[in-house]
């Protein structure tokens, strides 16, 4: 891969931007631990797992089809 190529052009781009970041790393470091509250610990409180501790095991799918077929009135 040539030092013209695109790909190496655009990977030296990025690659410089987040070498000679300095603010830009505190951001980075706001936004990462907001997704780790975002994604796992409102997770675990507030979506819990209703298929599994409803639906016998293995009878997973059989208990989605009821439930849908149940509230759509059919």
């Amino acid at each position: 891969m040539g030092k013209t190529s695109f790909i190496y052009r655009v990977f030296d781009l990025y690659y410089d931007g987040f070498k000679h970041m300095t603010l830009g790393r505190t951001l980075w470091a706001v936004i990462l631990v907001k997704l780790f509250i975002i994604f796992l610990i409102l997770k675990l409180f507030f979506f819990p797992n209703f298929i599994k501790q409803n639906a016998p095991k293995g009878k997973e799918a059989e208990f989605v089809e009821q439930q849908i077929m149940k509230r759509t009135g059919e």
